[in-house]
């Protein structure tokens, strides 16, 4: 399983590698968002902060366990959000999809559906993974809904999984998808893509 950078195309959006020409089309739809509230990284609060959690994906990047992503929204050609694989584990053909967040102009719009769509698809089809995970915050319940939605499975939680920049103690929800259910996963996302 051999991941390296790629560029996937829907209908709606199209997924680029994360580069630092990104940072301003993140910042103009990240700052300030409440999404952080739940996220590893700490508030994003100004375009400097914004540049600094790229520069810090993209070194994720060099070590060759994340696989970042520019959300273009096609129809306004603007930067819709942020997403990745991370995780990595060519030997066991798994990976997990997550720091994933959108502009609240994006969210509740076929954005997100499309873009697990292109990532699971490329996964299962091109990289031949046999396991997907994703992860939550077990405070973000719309994350969980959204999660279960495409018909990932609930596997259970992780209390104290992580300690988040203001020390409060992150308990992570973890779901996973199979490349034996693939096919079903793709069917369910196909029809909510209409």
């Amino acid at each position: 399983m051999e991941v390296k950078p790629v560029t996937l195309q829907g209908n709606y959006v199209r997924l680029e590698s994360m580069t630092e020409a990104h940072v301003r089309g993140l910042a103009e739809i990240g700052i300030g968002q409440s999404f952080w509230d739940f996220m590893l990284y700490g508030n994003i609060n100004t375009q400097a902060d914004m540049h600094n959690w790229v520069l810090d994906i993209l070194s994720r990047a060099e070590k060759g366990t994340d696989l970042p992503f520019a959300v273009i929204h096609l129809a306004s050609g603007r930067v819709a959000g942020a997403t990745r694989y991370l995780n990595i584990m060519p030997k066991d053909r798994g990976l997990e999809i997550g720091g994933t967040w959108y502009g609240q102009e994006f969210q509740r719009t076929p954005v997100n559906t499309e873009c697990k769509y292109l990532l699971l698809q490329h996964a299962f089809e091109t990289l031949g993974c046999i396991r997907v995970q994703l992860k939550t915050d077990s405070r973000n319940e719309r994350s969980q809904k959204a999660i279960e939605r495409i018909g990932a499975v609930k596997e259970g939680v992780l209390r104290n999984h992580m300690i988040l920049p203001d020390g409060r103690y992150r308990h992570s929800v973890f779901y996973s998808i199979l490349d034996i259910e693939w096919p079903e996963v793709k069917q369910r996302l196909v029809n909510m893509l209409g």
